[in-house]
């Protein structure tokens, strides 16, 4: 089962996004800030980290610069309401995927299946 760690600050959206990943078939582990994922990188595999960018303590490219320099082959998706916030993290983390809000949860669905499908076809993961 594809293991997601999902850092996001927002109690609502952390319950709905982790709600309609594990609908979906993934195994969803859930932190309110960015330091709190940092431990459960260092004592378990994950194969996606989906964060949010702008959180307090440590932002979401921080995080995901932070966890890649950890787990080379983690996948990130980066989740932002903030256009600026877009390029900065396109910048800093080019091989990320980036999905702006609002967005349904479909989308973000169908996006973290076709980040999944194509390593499947190209014999990554």
């Amino acid at each position: 089962m594809i293991k997601i760690l999902l850092a996001e600050d927002d109690r609502v959206m952390r319950e709905y996004l982790t709600r309609a990943l594990e609908r979906s078939g993934y195994a969803v582990s859930a932190v309110d800030r960015g330091t709190a994922a940092i431990p459960l990188l260092e004592s378990e595999p994950f194969d996606l980290l989906l964060t949010d960018i702008v959180m307090p303590e440590m932002d979401g490219i921080e995080l995901a610069q932070k966890a890649g320099e950890m787990c080379p082959d983690l996948r990130v998706m980066f989740i932002t309401g903030f256009a600026a916030v877009t390029l900065k993290a396109g910048k800093a983390m080019p091989q990320a995927r980036v999905l702006s809000t609002p967005f349904h949860l479909r989308d973000l669905v169908l996006e973290v299946d076709r980040l999944f499908e194509m390593e499947s076809i190209t014999g990554r993961h």
